[in-house]
């Protein structure tokens, strides 16, 4: 059996899906297999991983169901110990495996092992994340997980790797979640286990493509249960400041498209000691002003330049 499993959920990703799939086969660490799981794409995504001939590559089908039931079904089908996640649409360096199989031989009680990334914001433009109380050269077990989990998520989907036993542990994902089914499952772990941090950059995050979440849609999506966390967030300060930021996400994003009762039952459940001024000014603000606010921000994010409307 391979030492590790790399899950990728497929849909509607024809156009960069070999590309994605390249940079897996090209890793210098080769003990691992690829399982991909097809979630009912419409394009050419299927036939094009289909002339794959590598004997690591798995290949399976099911309607389209979303992306947390086809990481599901890949954690099913998978043999390894260790289960690495990548999206169709991102980009490991060939080092990638290698350096997270190091950092699980040198920190093997971790239930959690990352290495850094690049957060890819235009086609030209790169962003490496910072994380709280972290410096660039720090490799180790994070000595406060929730604390330094921000400004930006030391774990995000293609830069870790999990033992398969924590996630089965954990029910994997939750399927009847369409948005935060990922921050859940990364909390629930989180609150548990340790966390190793590499200090190599492996991986590149594409978040200039538009696949993420669009006010737009957020009335149709069914959102994580903050709820569940309540008791561990009177214990940690810092789990409560975390979950208290995306609380506010979820209400400007409400804001945004005048849905008044939403957005008020995320921003009361935020402490108030969690609430800077720059919050408070954004959530009393007319939502055609967010709504204006949202394009500026697209506009900026064109040309390289991020900022965040919620942090």
């Amino acid at each position: 059996m391979p030492k590790i499993s790399v899950i990728i959920p497929l849909y509607n990703k024809g156009f960069i899906i070999s590309e994605t799939l390249k940079s897996v086969l090209a890793q210098t660490f080769t003990d691992f297999e690829v399982v991909i799981v097809n979630d009912g794409s419409t394009d050419n995504s299927f036939e094009i991983v289909s002339q794959f001939s590598d004997e690591r590559i798995k290949l399976f089908q099911q309607q389209n169901k979303g992306a947390a039931a086809a990481r599901n079904l890949g954690i099913e089908k998978a043999t390894g110990e260790l289960i690495a996640f990548l999206d169709a649409d991102d980009y490991w360096n060939q080092n990638h495996l290698d350096e997270l199989y190091q950092l699980y031989i040198d920190f093997p009680n971790s239930g959690v092992y990352c290495n850094r990334y690049q957060v890819k914001t235009t086609s030209k433009h790169f962003q490496k994340p910072i994380f709280n109380g972290i410096d660039n050269d720090f490799r180790g077990i994070v000595k406060d997980y929730f604390f330094s989990n921000r400004p930006f998520r030391i774990n995000i989907t293609l830069n870790q790797m999990i033992p398969r036993r924590i996630i089965l542990e954990m029910n994997c994902f939750t399927t009847t979640i369409t948005n935060g089914q990922d921050l859940e499952l990364w909390t629930k772990i989180g609150i548990k286990y340790e966390v190793a941090l590499n200090n190599k950059y492996t991986s590149i995050y594409n978040y200039y493509l538009p696949n993420s979440l669009s006010k737009n849609k957020i009335k149709s999506m069914q959102l994580m249960d903050f709820s569940q966390f309540e008791k561990a967030e009177q214990k940690d300060i810092y789990l409560k400041e975390f979950l208290d930021l995306h609380r506010f996400f979820y209400a400007i994003q409400y804001k945004s498209i005048g849905d008044k009762e939403n957005a008020l039952l995320y921003y009361t459940q935020i402490a108030p000691k969690n609430l800077t001024l720059t919050n408070k000014i954004l959530f009393s603000l007319p939502s055609f002003v967010l709504q204006l606010l949202y394009k500026i921000k697209r506009l900026l994010k064109k040309i390289g330049i991020e900022f965040s409307t919620y942090n």
